[in-house]
């Protein structure tokens, strides 16, 4: 069913990104071969408009083609014939495309779940956000300079990004109005293992890892379950965080034997010194109905949110925050489609297709910010030399750009086969 559900989305999300090439390049009047679904030999197909619409046996990607795209081609409805701002809004329309559709099933998903805010539910007494004036009820609507129209943003952006003991800004509002303070969070140096979880009588479930702690370099990851550590058994959340509290770490290894889909895992954890900071405050993740308005308002935003994370993430890969290592490609893609069909499915139809939904927003927000990315056979890639084009009022020589392009697509596919390969690693 897994494998059904992760066909049925990378369909969705290709259908929906190449659709856009195809719309516009008809407004534009640019002739368009073939419009397909999947890769290799044709499994069915019919023309109409001078089109040919074929359904391919690989269900995996598609293509929008078009006369004279990659050639030479200055003949009548070809690529190359048409006005500039065309080709520009043809190319860009596929990212912006998958941007429209994680918008549309970002208000589905709000209307079947609702919206969090990040409310401050409590505030730590003592604290340094308790002196600076942070008040129960607050609601944070920017917090160090990222913004936060709902609670998955302010978790994400603490869970990637974390806290150093550097000096934060937070702006809330209070009593419908607007304010805002800065304070120094408090911190501590202290052995960590660098993860968080789920405290309660459940299993002990890794709810986050964070990047480049202990947890995260000895291969632990969200979802995995906790059984045992140092020959103790662990049964549940809370018996993880009662032990936890009972043994103070001091750098020893520390032996975690964890549960990943139907695997039982062992692994040797070796707690970090780490600067340990407490925003000092609690936020509500309660979920509030939503009426129409609010629908496409908190629609927008979580939207929004998914292409602010998928940003934020390449960021961290290009500052050396993460590896490509950490990356996943179609195997990790479905074998993530897989887990958390698997976890979902226990909690009812309504959970699961949210959950699912909520699924291929993301995966539709990274491939609408990925392909704007300016590496050749991207569409960003051909933007950059459709944007020097309308600069220079002509063209560059179609042969290089055509041998440029081959180029990225040959490197592209290279990275994808060694991220692949890691993925099927990751399975063992």
């Amino acid at each position: 069913m897994s494998i059904i559900l992760a066909i049925l989305i990378f369909s969705v999300l290709v259908l929906f990104h190449e659709f856009g090439h195809f719309l516009f390049a008809k407004l534009s009047h640019i002739t368009v071969l073939e419009f397909s679904l999947g890769m290799g030999p044709r499994l069915f197909s019919f023309e109409k408009g001078g089109t040919q619409y074929s359904l391919k046996l690989l269900p995996l990607g598609g293509s929008c083609l078009m006369e004279g795209e990659d050639e030479d081609n200055d003949a009548p409805g070809s690529f190359n014939n048409a006005p500039i701002a065309g080709r520009i809004a043809t190319v860009a329309a596929g990212p912006v495309f998958n941007f429209i559709l994680a918008f549309v099933v970002s208000v589905i998903v709000v209307g079947m779940t609702g919206y969090s805010l990040p409310v401050i539910s409590s505030v730590e007494a003592g604290s340094a956000a308790e002196a600076a004036g942070l008040k129960e009820g607050d609601r944070i609507t920017s917090f160090d300079g990222y913004g936060t129209s709902i609670a998955d943003e302010l978790y994400t952006y603490l869970a990637l990004e974390g806290l150093d003991g550097s000096p934060v800004t937070v702006e809330y509002v209070r009593d419908g109005e607007k304010d805002s303070l800065t304070y120094i969070p408090d911190s501590e140096e202290k052995y960590m293992l660098g993860f968080s979880y789920y405290g309660d009588q459940n299993e002990a479930k890794i709810s986050s890892v964070t990047l480049d702690g202990a947890m995260h370099k000895a291969g632990l990851q969200a979802g995995d379950v906790i059984c045992e550590i140092n020959n103790t058994v662990i049964n549940s959340g809370k018996e993880l965080q009662d032990y936890m509290n009972d043994h103070e770490m001091d750098g020893s290894a520390m032996e975690i034997t964890y549960i990943r889909g139907d695997k039982v895992r062992t692994a040797s954890v070796i707690p970090t010194v780490t600067t340990y900071a407490r925003i000092g405050f609690s936020y509500s993740g309660n979920y509030h109905k939503a009426d129409f308005g609010e629908m496409l308002h908190y629609g927008f935003c979580e939207m929004k949110y998914w292409v602010k994370t998928t940003i934020l993430s390449l960021k961290m890969l290009f500052t050396g925050k993460v590896s490509v290592n950490d990356m996943s490609g179609p195997v990790g893609i479905v074998s993530t489609i897989d887990s958390t069909y698997q976890e979902s499915k226990s909690f009812g139809l309504t959970v699961m297709v949210a959950t699912m939904l909520n699924m291929m927003i993301l995966l539709s927000a990274n491939l609408g910010v990925m392909n704007l990315l300016p590496i050749p056979a991207l569409d960003g890639g051909r933007l950059v030399f459709l944007l020097l084009e309308a600069v220079r009022r002509r063209p560059i020589d179609r042969e290089i750009e055509g041998k440029i392009h081959f180029a990225g697509f040959a490197l592209l596919m290279v990275f994808i086969l060694y991220v692949s390969v890691h993925d099927v690693m990751k399975l063992f």
